[in-house]
């Protein structure tokens, strides 16, 4: 008989091992369109809000400044984002999709459907919606 290990009990370790495993979904699901889920999320993000900040959406999407500057770079590099100083505060950078970026994500969009769709039957679509709301309820704490 084996005994488990103990690691095995820790809720972090079981965390990261899903968000890998589900980050591989939707990576697998992007890669025709030669974005990461990260850089998806990014997109997304930035068309949800165009003129978001960077920082805002380093807090938006739970990553520190200096993450979020290297994430940008490809995306940026690739013709995807376009950045602009604030108006009222020129050190602060604006984000925004270029005509290139939004039809990129719009294409990508119908993939990340895919890969939800693929998600939602495996888990079941209400209890992945439970398990979003416990998560972002969870990353909300200070």
């Amino acid at each position: 008989m084996t005994k488990q290990l103990a690691i095995l009990a820790c809720n972090c370790l079981a965390v990261r091992q899903a968000a890998r495993s589900i980050s591989a979904l939707y990576d697998r699901h992007l890669a025709p369109m030669g974005l990461s889920s990260s850089q998806f999320s990014i997109l997304a993000a930035i068309n949800e809000a165009p003129g978001i900040a960077v920082q805002e959406l380093a807090d938006v999407l739970v990553m520190d400044r200096t993450s979020m500057v290297r994430a940008l770079q490809p995306l940026t590099r690739d013709g995807y984002l376009l950045q602009q100083p604030d108006p009222a505060y020129p050190r602060k950078l604006l984000l925004s999709l270029t005509a290139a970026g939004s039809a990129t994500y719009q294409q990508a969009h119908a993939h990340w459907l895919a890969a939800q769709a693929e998600f939602e039957a495996g888990v079941g679509a209400p209890e992945a919606a439970a398990l979003r709301q416990q998560l972002a309820a969870w990353s909300r704490k200070p």
